[in-house]
């Protein structure tokens, strides 16, 4: 829970009762390589902070095909905020790409804190607002860089990732096979 509350506290100040309230709204759950915190099709009941291990979360086209929209890992944040929000079926699914511990709250108890302590609205909002910037960031080079570029952006981002996570899943991230980043990978080193 100390990650955790040293997270919050890079956006908010928080005191000892305050963290107290937070903690009393939390749950710590554990899963297993390859399980899923969130399936297409279900409502997405908690917005996981991961503590420890990897995630990613996708979707299936109609053929079958997986499309990886993002990765998580330590102090990120994973679910599907849509269905999270909107109390809907999930559009994606959130897989663990390794063992993973993460500290969760259910929408019950996240709309129990922002009316108990408003400024975890803030903090919510702050975070919201990152993931926006960043995905407004990611459709830009969809459109405007190469697939090298994309690569080597994402590695510039996010150089925690690209030894973590199976290349042909930064290959589906940046919407390319991955034979192409395996191409891309070679023209690099040399």
């Amino acid at each position: 829970m100390e990650a955790f509350l040293n997270y919050l506290k890079k956006f908010i100040e928080i005191s000892e009762s305050e963290e107290s309230i937070i903690l009393s709204k939390c749950k710590t759950r554990k899963y297993l390589k390859n399980q899923y915190i969130v399936q297409e099709g279900d409502i997405c009941r908690f917005q996981s902070f991961i503590v420890k291990g990897k995630v990613r979360t996708f979707y299936l086209d109609n053929k079958g095909n997986e499309h990886v929209v993002m990765f998580g890992i330590e102090n990120w944040w994973a679910a599907d905020l849509g269905s999270f929000i909107a109390q809907t079926e999930a559009e994606f699914n959130v897989q663990c790409l390794a063992d993973t511990e993460v500290i969760q709250l259910s929408h019950s108890n996240t709309e129990a804190l922002f009316i108990e302590l408003p400024k975890m609205e803030r903090f919510f909002r702050l975070i919201i607002q990152n993931a926006y910037i960043k995905t407004q960031k990611r459709i830009v080079q969809n459109y405007a860089l190469s697939a090298k570029e994309r690569y080597l952006e994402f590695c510039k981002e996010y150089p925690q990732l690209e030894q973590r996570i199976p290349q042909y899943m930064i290959a589906s991230y940046l919407g390319i096979t991955k034979e192409f980043l395996s191409s891309i990978r070679g023209q690099l080193d040399k």
